[in-house]
């Protein structure tokens, strides 16, 4: 009872730095996926420090008095159907909330406001903004990261958002620290899809492949930046005129290039490869 006034008086997940799990959500399935690490992290301290309580309680009372030998037929009906029905009750109830809030993050919706298709390849991205869903949607605009320039997704808050995903070579990952959340990339016809309901807050979010693809995997990035609704319209409307990412980017006021991340150095220069100051020597 003690541990529960305490807990209710005070932000559990940050006070303990979200017991591992990344905090900042910006979509509401990221807050129900938070939500639920924090009170199974709850739960399995509750039940860590009744356990704990036993040990000690039964290291003082039944602590040796002497050299006869304890009783070994005794037991205690009570405390064995508590130890069988409890852990059933417990995992019923974490099974329940997790399958709840799993379906909730995994639920995809007939219309959704925007889809985008992320397509992956060593070592980039490719966002392109489609008028449908599936494979026979149009592209109406499309942004291409490359070596020098970090690719830009732009996104709206308060509108439905499905990716569509897939990969030009092997698997890679789709991964924005801020949606608490990760989805492979894969190759071949495999489209893998989600959605998130709504983005909750503007701002400039570094995103990362999450999967190791080869030589340049940690160099594979890219940014979302969330900007209102309006904005979002006419830096679509931009990009169908003709416009490059960053002159749209310009156009509705936002900055033109990423500004959570740069692009590598892949210091691939003639003299990494045969330095004018180094000497012949002898091939082995």
């Amino acid at each position: 009872m003690a541990l529960l006034v305490l807990l209710t008086g005070c932000d559990v997940g940050q006070t303990f730095d979200g017991f591992g799990w990344p905090q900042g959500g910006i979509s509401p399935e990221s807050k129900r996926m938070y939500d639920l690490w924090i009170a199974s992290c709850i739960a399995a301290l509750a039940v860590g420090v009744f356990v704990w309580g036993l040990i000690f309680w039964c290291v003082v009372r039944y602590r040796k008095r002497g050299n006869a030998l304890p009783v070994q037929t005794r037991y205690n009906m009570p405390m064995e159907f508590l130890y069988t029905i409890a852990p059933i009750l417990i995992v019923s109830v974490l099974f329940y909330y997790t399958a709840i809030v799993q379906t909730d993050v995994d639920k995809l919706s007939k219309n959704p406001d925007v889809t985008v298709e992320v397509v992956a390849f060593k070592w980039n991205w490719q966002f392109n903004y489609r008028d449908g869903q599936g494979t026979e949607a149009r592209t109406t605009a499309s942004t291409l990261g490359t070596s020098e320039v970090i690719p830009v997704l732009v996104l709206p808050t308060n509108r439905s958002i499905r990716f569509e995903e897939t990969s030009r070579d092997v698997i890679h990952s789709f991964w924005v620290p801020e949606l608490l959340f990760k989805r492979d990339v894969m190759p071949g016809k495999i489209r893998n899809v989600f959605e998130v309901s709504s983005l909750d807050a503007e701002g400039a979010y570094v995103g990362r492949c999450a999967e190791l693809c080869g030589s340049y995997h940690a160099f594979m990035n890219f940014e979302l930046r969330v900007v209102s609704p309006e904005k979002y319209d006419q830096f679509l409307a931009a990009k169908q005129s003709g416009k490059s990412t960053q002159d749209a980017l310009s156009a509705i006021g936002e900055q033109p290039y990423a500004t959570t991340t740069r692009p590598f150095d892949t210091r691939r220069t003639q003299g990494n490869f045969n330095p004018d100051d180094v000497p012949a020597r002898t091939g082995s």
